[in-house]
């Protein structure tokens, strides 16, 4: 009984995910919302993945994807702080964040990556420098649900493990 209703909880937190509403920034810095989840089925590719062989899978993805983008959104920032940016540099990292971010179905951090991708093919400082900041906020707000939901699905692989 105690695993159902972990497991209720983990799937209502993913439901969660991909239902949120978020005010997105279009192409004109123009704010307007758009009904997007935080998710999208990439995130259901992941999950399909993992399996009794591999109970850690997406707990491991979700770590490496937070490393990678806490360590990308790093370097965005020290090169944002420069008085001469190298649009070009900055561009290779937000097209690294944006992959790695739809390889994970972060479809609101992908979403504000190309906001800052346009913002460097117009070599645009102020608009990198709000663009990099709908990626914090995108990206911290996924990754504090990916840590809910990792500590549930640690609760659960305990629960099984000891009921077995």
């Amino acid at each position: 009984m105690a695993l159902d209703l972990l497991k209720q909880q983990r799937d209502g937190l993913i439901f969660s995910m991909y239902n949120e509403v978020f005010a997105a920034v279009d192409l004109c810095v123009l704010f307007h919302f758009v009904a997007l989840g935080l998710l999208d089925q990439q995130f259901d590719q992941l999950l399909a993945l993992q399996d009794a062989d591999s109970p850690g899978f997406i707990e491991e993805v979700i770590k490496l994807f937070c490393q990678e983008s806490e360590r990308t959104l790093g370097e965005l920032s020290k090169h944002l702080s420069q008085p001469v940016v190298d649009y070009t540099k900055i561009d290779a990292y937000v097209h690294q964040l944006k992959g790695s971010s739809a390889s994970v179905g972060a479809q609101l951090v992908k979403l504000a990556c190309m906001n800052f991708r346009q913002a460097c093919e117009e070599n645009d400082k102020e608009g990198c420098m709000l663009a990099l900041n709908m990626i914090n906020n995108e990206y911290y707000r996924i990754r504090s649900k990916f840590e809910t939901m990792i500590q549930l699905e640690q609760r659960i692989l305990a629960y099984s493990t000891k009921h077995q």
